[in-house]
Parts: C-alpha cells; sequence; structure tokens
C-alpha cells in the first residue's frame, strides 16, 4: 500500500483527499492542511515511487505503472480507511489520477478540484516528451526533469514551485522516474477520452493565468462540460496553484467544496 498521512476533524465526516503530480509528494500540500482540517478530515497520499512510498529494487522491476493501476493505489487507501466517498484535490499529474478514479469508480468521488489540470498536450509539451523519450535512457532523470520543470514553470515568480518539485524529483530513483516518463506513452488517448466524456461529478478546474501549456485546454473543456465543471483563474500564477498562490486557491477550492 501506497504511504498516506491523515489530519482528523472529529466534528467532520467528510473527506478531502490530496493527490500531487509526477515528481512531487504529498509535502506540497503543506499550505492547505491548517485551513482545510478545520472543516473537513484531510487524507494525503505519496504515488508510488514518491515520498515516503518508496519502492524498493524487487518490486520496481515487477510493477507496471498505468492509470488504472495507480487509480487502484489511492482506491487501496481509502478501502483500508474505510471511506466511502470523498473530495479529490489534485495538482498536475494527479488530476489525471482523479479522473481516472472517477471513471472507473463514480460513486467514490464526491467532487473533484483539478489545480494545474492536463486536458491536453500542446505542441511544445508534445515536444518535450519526444525529447524525454529520447534521452531519458542517456540523460540523468534530474536533469531531465530540472527542464521540463523550466519549460513549465519559466517565470522568475514561478521559482519556489520549480523549487519545491525539483527538491522532491531528487528522492526518486532513475527506473522510477523512467518507469513514470513511460505513462506518457498512454496519455494522449486518455486525455482526448476525458476531453470527450463529461462526468456528472461537480468539478473545479483552478488554474494560473501563466499556465500557457494547459490553460487553453482547459478552458475549452470547461465550456463543453458546462453542466459539471467550473472554471477559476488565479492571476499572476502559474501552473502549480497551490503553492505560489495559497490562499486564492484555499479560498476558491473550500468555498466550492462547501456547496457541494
Amino acid at each position: 500500500m501506497i504511504n498516506y498521512t491523515i489530519y482528523k476533524n472529529e466534528n467532520s465526516e467528510q473527506w478531502v483527499t490530496f493527490v500531487h503530480g509526477a515528481g512531487g509528494s504529498s509535502s506540497i500540500w503543506f499550505k492547505q492542511i491548517r485551513d482545510f482540517q478545520k472543516t473537513y478530515n484531510v487524507l494525503l497520499l505519496d504515488l508510488r515511487g514518491h515520498g515516503e512510498s518508496q519502492t524498493t529494487l524487487k518490486t520496481a522491476f515487477k510493477q507496471k505503472y498505468t492509470f488504472s493501476a495507480l487509480a487502484n493505489d489511492i482506491l487501496e487507501v481509502l478501502d483500508h480507511l474505510k471511506i466511502q466517498k470523498s473530495h479529490f484535490v489534485g495538482i498536475s499529474l494527479g488530476t489525471i489520477l482523479i479522473r481516472q478514479l472517477a471513471e472507473m469508480y463514480p460513486d467514490r468521488v464526491k467532487s473533484m478540484i483539478m489545480g494545474g489540470a492536463i486536458l491536453k498536450m500542446n505542441f511544445r509539451s508534445q515536444v518535450l516528451m519526444r525529447l524525454g523519450n529520447a534521452f531519458k535512457y542517456v540523460l540523468p532523470y534530474l536533469v531531465l526533469y530540472k527542464f521540463f520543470a523550466f519549460v513549465i514553470m519559466p517565470k522568475k515568480s514561478h521559482k519556489q514551485s520549480r523549487s519545491l518539485f525539483i527538491n522532491e524529483a531528487k528522492k526518486l530513483y532513475q527506473k522510477e522516474f523512467i518507469k513514470w516518463f513511460k505513462l506518457t506513452a498512454e496519455i494522449n488517448p486518455v486525455l482526448k477520452w476525458f476531453r470527450q466524456v463529461e462526468l456528472d461529478i461537480p468539478t473545479l478546474y483552478v488554474m494560473g493565468e501563466e499556465d500557457y501549456m494547459f490553460l487553453p485546454s482547459v478552458r475549452k473543456v470547461v465550456e463543453s462540460h458546462y453542466r459539471s465543471s467550473q472554471l477559476f483563474v488565479i492571476q499572476n500564477c502559474g501552473h502549480v496553484v497551490n503553492v505560489e498562490q495559497p490562499n486564492a486557491f484555499n479560498t476558491a477550492v473550500l468555498s466550492f467544496i462547501h456547496t457541494k
């Protein structure tokens, strides 16, 4: 089972589950815990190979990483804790896992909050993936990760987010990075399906206005998924909205969850 941390609120029966992105860990939510714990039970997860969910060398060769398998990792924790239904808050690649979980087990997802959501790989991100695939066995993964971080979060104001994710990525193994990177082979058909199919689950997209790689596609999806989806754009903010603008992020997300 992947590593998890819970923060209980004895006055609430509702849960909010936080899912980080690739290369991060549950520590990226440190600016959310206090505000959310005031009203809800909080569940933080470390995805496979991240944070305290370090895989052993023995299991590293056996495990195959697919979006379905990673979503089932999350479900295993929910079942273990006897959480029947939860609000889910994700960032970056974590939003893909939340949507995958909702596809497979819609009755377990009360609402979805997608921070820095990835719904389509634009031309620049497609080029990044091809470069990564070409050099993933040649260059140290941290070199590639730093390059990706600078392309996705290029501005001076994004420095804190870049540094946080790069420092967390240092804890990964090279083989672990390669396994996660191989997920990109199945990402396009998965994202195409997500864009086409609207789920009957309340969804809030929280995006930074400077998230130039992913915001345009999210705008289009919200227009077509208008029955279930809303978009909140944070000004002067890049991809990792919960770190760069935590107050605006927390206020928007809590306001949304309170109504669900």
